[in-house]
């Protein structure tokens, strides 16, 4: 089964050889926004829901009728998402192994900001080699490479300052078996023009910039939650989107050591304010979600549940 979400919604250039960010593509991306929308209230339960109310939800959510559709159709297709024909409504839940997948990754986007680790100053090095005319998989490795915390330091040579895990090491093994050399190794600096720093595999002026963003745009709603104005279509627009914004931060900044970013790296700030919103709107969004599926289910209520930023870290499992 493919990844619930595609990495080229982050790094839509992937294939390029480049070490900056590129720009995030405009608009709204219905896969991406229909596996946060399943994830964000039926991860706990694997509800079924149908799929007008999925259709609904994500036109609420600036998604239009045809690419929301579109949408749930691939994403069946791929193995995220489960169908199944009741009367003369079609239904939709996370499949098994989507569920397993979105709730590990939902504790590694959450414990990605949590704190500051301690940094060993190692580096892991994983360089490969791969033919032209195999471009899937070269494409399908640097995507995995990428949701693993790594970046480009040259062409065929990625880093990243964490040692590789052993599931990380399978799942790269499977991608391109064979084709892998793993170094740990230290940097050392030699004094010349020539060097260059193993941090800029990363845009950290890019991801800092879009650390601002995220804050600048996040912070005035605030006072609206507090004071419990935001609710129904609107409680679950923002809070798809301020998930789906989020998530993508954990590739962008995979927890770099905090001794090497610029001071005030706003990783913690923008983890605080993603769960004042997230958790803020969980109850009036759960409310609109049950609502509108009830609406489109014929009156009998799917198990829709919201979870909070500390469940997510707990972990949320399928059932």
């Amino acid at each position: 089964m493919a990844d619930p979400f595609d990495i080229e919604e982050i790094f839509p250039d992937d294939d390029a050889a480049t070490v900056r960010l590129p720009r995030r593509q405009s608009g709204p991306a219905p896969q991406g926004l229909a596996v946060t929308l399943m994830a964000d209230y039926t991860l706990r339960t694997r509800a079924w829901l149908p799929s007008a109310a999925i259709v609904a939800l994500l036109v609420e959510s600036g998604v239009s009728e045809a690419g929301a559709r579109t949408a749930i159709s691939r994403l069946a297709r791929r193995g995220v998402l489960q169908g199944r024909r009741e009367g003369r409504h079609s239904l939709y839940r996370l499949a098994a192994a989507a569920a397993g997948q979105l709730s590990a990754g939902g504790q590694w986007i959450v414990s990605s900001a949590a704190g500051a680790e301690p940094w060993d100053e190692w580096w892991t090095l994983i360089a490969f080699s791969l033919p032209q005319r195999e471009r899937t998989r070269r494409r399908e490795l640097r995507g995995r490479l990428r949701w693993l915390g790594f970046a480009p330091l040259y062409d065929g040579l990625w880093i990243s300052p964490h040692a590789l895990t052993d599931l990380a090491a399978s799942q790269l093994d499977a991608a391109a078996p064979g084709s892998l050399t793993v170094f740990r190794a230290r940097h050392v600096e030699f004094g010349t023009v020539a060097r260059r720093d193993p941090l800029r595999a990363w845009d950290v002026t890019a991801i800092a910039a879009h650390y601002d963003e995220f804050l600048r745009h996040w912070r005035p709603l605030l006072p609206r939650i507090a004071a419990g104005r935001v609710a129904g279509a609107e409680a679950v627009r923002a809070r798809t989107e301020v998930m789906d914004t989020y998530r993508r931060f954990a590739v962008l900044d995979p927890r770099l050591p905090v001794r090497l970013l610029p001071p005030d790296w706003p990783r913690l700030a923008a983890r605080d304010l993603f769960a004042a919103v997230y958790d803020g709107l969980a109850r009036a969004a759960e409310e609109h979600v049950r609502a509108v599926s009830t609406r489109h289910a014929d009156g009998s209520a799917p198990a829709v549940s919201a979870h909070t930023v500390a469940e997510i870290l707990a972990g949320v499992g399928g059932s």
